[in-house]
């Protein structure tokens, strides 16, 4: 077959149009959501931009929704998840805690707060303990956290030697078994601590979502990437001045 031939027949999109239902859509802006508390959120967020498809994650346990008019696809990933996946272009956005951002450090360009799911990152301790302690005085501290690169960090800062154990879940258990002697974990009123005992020492740093996009993506696709930001930012900017009536 000569060169002209193979070129005429070649078709540059064969897997879009035999594409499985559900699987990654070159075609498509994906964007990455988090499970949990701020999914929610970010499905009110693009509810009101008026895309609807989202209600299939409420519904099913699916991973994947399109907007097939929009070109728009959706994802559902745990939050520790999704600094990769768009670092890594296997998403092109995503909405991420910058607690999660400041951890794993990923190259990933950040252009909006999304000023919901605001949280602190704190240290904690059991209530009989903090009667008797004086922060100033500490020199070594043993600790559970999911941030072990923040909780570093923010003890070398201050000259502390800290024994990190890494968790996934439950952080509240740890002092309460001797696994160690405090926590640093997420906190948005406290009372998950005060039903375990512990109590707030100091504050390590301040968290809401944060809109992601991979540098390739921006690149590539950039002006759909760019007018998708500016709607969310208007969007953003329109819900936070109707709290403020």
């Amino acid at each position: 077959m000569s060169f002209e031939s193979r070129v005429s027949s070649w078709d540059p999109k064969p897997q879009t149009r035999n594409m499985v239902p559900g699987t990654r859509n070159a075609e498509c802006i994906a964007i990455a959501l988090p499970k949990g508390r701020l999914l929610p959120f970010a499905m009110a967020l693009f509810e009101r931009m008026g895309i609807t498809c989202l209600q299939d994650f409420a519904d099913s346990r699916r991973l994947i929704c399109e907007d097939a008019d929009r070109r728009l696809q959706f994802l559902t990933l745990k939050p520790t998840d999704i600094p990769t996946y768009v670092e890594r272009g296997a998403a092109d956005m995503g909405i991420v805690g910058k607690d999660q951002l400041l951890e794993q450090r990923r190259d990933v360009y950040e252009p909006l707060d999304l000023r919901f799911g605001a949280c602190r990152l704190v240290v904690a301790e059991p209530v009989e303990l903090r009667k008797q302690d004086d922060p100033h005085s500490w020199s070594h501290l043993r600790l559970a956290t999911k941030y072990p690169n923040l909780a570093e960090a923010y003890f070398g800062r201050k000259g502390i030697q800290a024994e990190i154990i890494k968790l996934n879940g439950s952080l509240e258990l740890a002092p309460l078994v001797g696994l160690a002697e405090r926590i640093v974990d997420l906190v948005e009123t406290g009372q998950t601590l005060k039903e375990n005992g512990l109590v707030e020492v100091e504050e390590i740093t301040r968290s809401t979502a944060r809109l992601i996009v991979n540098r390739a993506s921006l690149k590539t696709k950039y002006r759909r990437v760019q007018d998708l930001i500016e709607e969310m930012r208007k969007q953003v900017e329109a819900h936070a001045a109707r709290a403020r009536e």
